[in-house]
């Protein structure tokens, strides 16, 4: 074995990290790209806290971006996302992560990958290959980079930054092609253990399957970690993941939607109440339109991925699924209440004369900011 070095910088974006590798610093062929991943992360690492590598032990610290030139006309530039596991040698690219859309535009420009104005306000087209979808960055620069002070608050991350605009066009049918994908707002699945559960399988974004936590014996306000410490409840959600991808028609059967561990994403919604934060805050039910607990890669997610809250935003705005019937009446921006407080999303939904649902766009506010830049070291053969 012997160290290799790789340019590489490390970014949070939203409520997550990742490596951020630019395209032309790799191999060409993308079949050497997931040893690389592997051994940069730390993973697998049967102890599950990835201490050999930049990983930080749970799915929204152990990720990989790729920026390169774009493919498409209509875009600046190409960003591919790549989701690590923790425990065993498996990288996936079949969903993006939407916290980390947030972090594109700053390091496309400050690589020097895109053009911007030294000053005032850059926007990037972001071309995100595993969807083929664009999202659209807007945020502001100072000096050619982006700008460090900022008085945004995100729940979950510390401090205040400048706030960055995604603006997630087209969303619908981002894996599948249709915006719901089995063409019915509600599916019954059948899961071990509970029988048939009503779920609504939504591809915006990302596709994801909502069910309700009321039929799973839920509150919907439990806490990551009492999620995590529930295996029963964990296998429960997998097994309506895997029915849900393969109704879906993202896996063949079940043991093909387990190998493809990062969608479809699995969330127990409900309707707006009080619950304690992680940080020990209060939220009443008046601070939310609906609340969501959500599993990424087989963990309990510590806030709501930007993906899934998009997802989620259309599927309020989808007549007869489950999100809708849960939704606090109103028109406009949609109040997330999730583990670490509340996100605020847009989403436009049109419905055509036969009844018809096509989500326009998704769009949410995060930050994000450059944390290390050099090489990073990994162990190879």
């Amino acid at each position: 074995m012997r160290l290799h070095r790789l340019p590489a910088v490390f970014m949070r974006g939203g409520t997550s990290n990742a490596l951020m590798f630019r395209r032309a610093d790799l191999p060409a062929d993308q079949r050497e790209w997931d040893d690389i991943f592997l051994a940069a992360m730390g993973s697998p690492d049967p102890n599950g806290r990835q201490l050999d590598g930049m990983g930080g032990g749970i799915s929204s610290l152990s990720k990989v971006c790729i920026v390169g030139p774009p493919s498409r006309d209509d875009a600046d530039v190409d960003y591919t996302f790549a989701q690590v596991a923790v425990d065993e040698a498996l990288v996936d690219y079949g969903g993006n992560c939407g916290n980390m859309s947030s972090a594109i535009g700053p390091f496309a420009i400050e690589e020097g990958i895109v053009a911007s104005p030294p000053d005032g306000e850059a926007m990037v087209r972001v071309h995100n290959t595993n969807t083929g979808k664009i999202i659209v960055a807007r945020f502001p620069v100072k000096d050619g980079a982006l700008a460090v002070d900022g008085d945004f608050t995100l729940d979950g991350v510390a401090g205040t930054a400048a706030p960055i605009k995604l603006e997630f066009l087209d969303p619908g049918g981002a894996k599948t092609g249709r915006l719901l994908p089995t063409g019915a707002a509600i599916d019954i699945l059948p899961v071990d253990g509970l029988g048939e559960i009503p779920a609504s399988c939504v591809d915006a974004g990302n596709p994801c399957v909502f069910v309700a936590a009321e039929d799973l014996g839920m509150t919907g306000t439990e806490l990551p970690d009492a999620l995590d410490r529930d295996a029963q409840w964990l296998e429960r959600m997998e097994c309506i993941r895997q029915a849900a991808s393969v109704r879906m028609g993202l896996a063949a059967d079940l043991a093909a939607a387990r190998r493809l561990a990062s969608i479809p994403k699995v969330a127990m919604i409900s309707g707006p109440q009080a619950f304690s934060t992680l940080a020990g805050g209060a939220l009443d039910a008046g601070d939310m339109d609906i609340a969501i607990r959500m599993i990424s890669v087989g963990q309990p997610h510590r806030a709501v991925p930007i993906t899934g809250a998009i997802c989620l935003a259309v599927a309020a705005r989808t007549p007869g699924t489950l999100a809708q019937r849960f939704c606090a009446e109103g028109a406009g921006s949609i109040r997330i209440g999730h583990p670490s407080g509340t996100i605020l999303v847009d989403a436009g939904v049109t419905i055509d004369r036969e009844g018809a649902a096509t989500a326009q766009y998704g769009a949410v506010y995060r930050s994000a900011r450059r944390l290390f830049e050099g090489k990073v070291l990994y162990r190879a053969p």
